[in-house]
């Protein structure tokens, strides 16, 4: 055999070897990869659970558990697919995120509220932001029950059923703005204008936190800062838990009509 065509050989070899060791190492860092995600998937499907069971407290949806669980695995999954170190933000941190907006999401689609609740929640909106608007201070449940000629206990029932519509939940409280509870979970944002938005909307949901009143101050702090349930705050209080469901549902009516006149621009 000519010694060009050996050395020939020897190259095309060489080629070989070198595409597969290219090939082996690529398909093992996929695997490495998928590896990772299998692992950080199976580490955080208790969280799937932990997120539904506050939810549902509080949410009383017409879908099952199983239903949401199942909506918040697939956000854990897509969590572990989209997830990116490089912005230095903590998997934990964006799961989080992402396993309660896959849960949000799933309730909203199931949502529907009938016509006539609709519309109280949008008088009481809308009567409420006047008032504060007028008077400088948002009215209390009595005098907004009084304005809107319904009791105090029904005016709850309409802070409950607009809680439930995510039409002022703390996570979500408007589609065109970002959620609230993903701030305070401190979501990543990719360019300085997102930052300074996120940065004002935090300071402006302090101010108003703030602003309300003493129980239900507390009640938005150990629920969305110390975690604590319903059950576990109403025993903080030494009051039912369906009381401390009705003030937390009232401080995030509060909250979402101040809100709302700040991104207004009134």
């Amino acid at each position: 055999m000519p010694i060009e065509t050996k050395i020939a050989e020897h190259q095309l070899v060489k080629d070989s070897q070198k595409h597969l060791k290219t090939v082996a190492v690529r398909t093992y860092s996929d695997q490495k990869k998928q590896s990772v995600k299998d692992e950080q998937i199976a580490q955080f499907l208790p969280m799937v659970q932990k997120i539904v069971q506050r939810v549902v407290t509080y949410l009383k949806p017409p879908l099952s558990f199983e239903d949401l669980v199942s909506a918040g695995t697939v956000g854990l999954v897509k969590a572990a697919r989209d997830y990116d170190p490089s912005y230095h933000t903590e998997f934990k941190t964006y799961a989080y995120i992402r396993i309660r907006g896959a849960i949000l999401d799933e309730l909203r689609g199931f949502s529907l509220l009938p016509a006539n609740l609709s519309k109280q929640i949008h008088n009481a909106l809308e009567l409420s932001r006047k008032i504060t608007e007028q008077t400088g201070t948002a009215p209390t449940d009595a005098e907004l029950a009084e304005k809107l000629g319904t009791t105090v206990d029904k005016l709850y029932g309409i802070f409950e059923n607009a809680r439930a519509q995510h039409f002022v939940s703390i996570d979500g409280f408007g589609a065109d703005t970002p959620a609230l509870g993903n701030l305070l979970a401190s979501a990543r944002t990719n360019t300085p204008v997102q930052q300074l938005e996120q940065a004002e909307l935090i300071d402006k949901l302090t101010e108003v936190i703030q602003q309300l009143a003493q129980r239900q101050r507390k009640i938005i702090l150990l629920y969305y800062q110390q975690h604590l349930t319903m059950k576990q705050i109403a025993e903080v209080f030494k009051i039912t838990e369906s009381r401390v469901s009705q003030l937390h549902a009232s401080a995030l009516f509060n909250l979402s009509v101040k809100l709302r006149q700040w991104k207004d621009g009134r």
